[in-house]
């Protein structure tokens, strides 16, 4: 039985991880094994997601310390064995990572709850979360629909200076041969 202070300590680490993350995740780890959840953190860590198994009351307290907005709503989800992913940068990368394993007849771990930017995705959502892009490809898309309306112009400019240059020129031609 762990002591207080090993419950603190493990409280305030979740409490680091919970106010560094931008989403976290919440599965329902029952009756998994140990390989098939060794080989589901090693695809989270592969991806940057940090994995990991935690008490329901000791979760509950960081969560209460942490004390930001969304995050009282994920206490009602702490029940049963649970797992958290904690992500930085892409938010659909946990979805995409359990989707696949979904795919291949894997029923565990259920996806339960998500809190991404202070909005709470539940169970049936995972389609949705799954089909998030990510901030760069949003960026990506924002700036070439920003560039694509200048770049029309620039090539409708250059293709009349080259219609205009070609008239010109065979103007300039015929007065030559006159």
């Amino acid at each position: 039985m762990p002591t207080l202070a090993e419950k603190k300590a493990v409280v305030e680490k979740l409490v680091d991880d919970i106010k560094e993350a931008d989403g976290i995740y919440v599965t329902d780890y029952t009756g998994m094994s140990v390989a098939d959840m060794n080989e589901l953190r090693s695809q989270f860590n592969e991806k940057g997601v940090s994995y990991k198994i935690s008490r329901n009351t000791l979760f509950r307290r960081a969560l209460n310390e942490v004390g930001s907005e969304g995050l009282d709503e994920l206490e009602e989800h702490m029940v049963e064995q649970n797992a958290v992913a904690f992500i930085t940068g892409d938010p659909s990368v946990p979805a995409k990572i359990l989707k696949n394993r979904y795919k291949d007849k894997k029923e565990r771990p259920a996806f339960k709850v998500a809190l991404i930017d202070g909005v709470l995705y539940k169970e049936d959502q995972l389609d949705n979360l799954a089909a998030m892009k990510s901030k760069e490809e949003v960026i990506g898309d924002i700036v070439g629909l920003l560039l694509s309306p200048a770049s029309n112009v620039v090539s409708a400019l250059q293709s009349q200076g080259s219609n205009l240059a070609g008239a010109i020129k065979s103007i300039a031609d015929k007065e030559e041969d006159s």
